[in-house]
């Protein structure tokens, strides 16, 4: 059976789609997926062994220049790319309706996704030949698994679902243990304060144990600086792939970080993890998996409230350390 899926972005919500692959391979023996995917998130589908073919595709980029010539022949590449193959399910997990319109309906294939009630987009499902109604009040990873479910025709597992990708990264023994700090966010208000981190880098004194931060933007970088600056058992990590980034995460020991995506990339491969929320609810899109810590300062949504005290009690109570 080969089913296409279209789950474009963003990086949380295409790593939140990976149990479902898990699900649907455990009760169809031989399905393979191609799965299409934004340009920036390409290499996560294939960390999966079940994805055949990953097919980037650019809309974000796109946008800016829809209508000029190199843009225009991206497009026809990518047009003829996803109708190359005649799908037996075209699963949209995005929910959209610029995924719908500008990806969806292009595939071969009986085309799947949530109902009207119930897709983020709902004019998203008139592009659909197959509607499915997915209850709203589940984690993002659980409304994704009833939607493959529904889709291929098996019923859902009752039990926690499984990325299956720690697989993919060596987990050899690090010669000295590490943790990463996962600092940088898009949101302002998701930010944890600089002088937190920084206090919270200095109760790992004399732990033996180095500390790691990655960064992703030129801001992000110079933030890492700062946070590392005096502190000798920090390091700055250099610019990386997401590959590269998941092989870091793999050999840690564990992690803190804010509301980002590499957070769930953390969960993904099964590392433990303390989560620092202030405005957004983890209740449906939050860390999804083995040892997923929620912290979050009580009574406020301001993670300025949370201490770094508090963050410390945390990892001791759950023994990251």
């Amino acid at each position: 059976m080969q089913v296409l899926i279209v789950k474009t972005s963003s990086m949380g919500d295409v790593l939140h789609t990976l149990p479902a692959l898990t699900d649907a391979c455990d009760a169809i023996p031989g399905i393979r997926f191609d799965w299409v995917v934004e340009e920036g998130f390409a290499q996560i589908p294939g960390w999966h062994t079940s994805v055949n073919r990953v097919i980037p595709v650019a809309i974000r980029r796109w946008r800016k220049a829809w209508f000029s010539s190199a843009v225009t022949e991206e497009r026809h590449a990518f047009h003829k790319q996803i109708q190359s193959v005649q799908y037996d399910a075209v699963i949209d997990a995005q929910g959209l309706l610029k995924s719908a319109a500008l990806v969806t309906r292009l595939a071969r294939g009986p085309r799947h996704g949530m109902d009207w009630r119930s897709a983020r987009e709902p004019l998203a499902c008139l592009f659909y030949q197959h509607r499915h109604t997915i209850a709203r009040q589940q984690h993002a990873v659980e409304r994704t698994r009833e939607l493959f479910a529904k889709s291929l025709n098996y019923e859902k597992p009752h039990h926690q679902g499984d990325y299956a990708i720690a697989q993919h990264f060596s987990n050899k023994k690090n010669t000295q243990p590490y943790a990463i700090f996962l600092h940088a966010t898009t949101r302002d208000d998701k930010h944890w304060p600089e002088d937190c981190w920084r206090e919270l880098i200095s109760m790992f004194a004399n732990k033996g144990l180095r500390i790691k931060l990655p960064w992703g933007a030129p801001h992000e970088e110079a933030r890492a600086k700062r946070l590392a600056e005096q502190f000798e058992y920090v390091d700055v990590l250099p610019r990386m792939s997401l590959h590269d980034v998941a092989q870091q995460l793999a050999g840690a020991n564990f992690v803190v970080s804010v509301d980002t995506g590499l957070s769930h990339m953390a969960a993904a491969l099964n590392k433990p993890n303390i989560t620092l929320y202030g405005p957004t609810d983890p209740g449906l899109i939050g860390g999804y998996g083995q040892n997923q810590v929620i912290c979050r300062p009580t009574n406020s949504k301001s993670l300025n409230d949370l201490s770094a005290k508090d963050v410390f009690i945390h990892l001791n109570e759950y023994g990251m350390f």
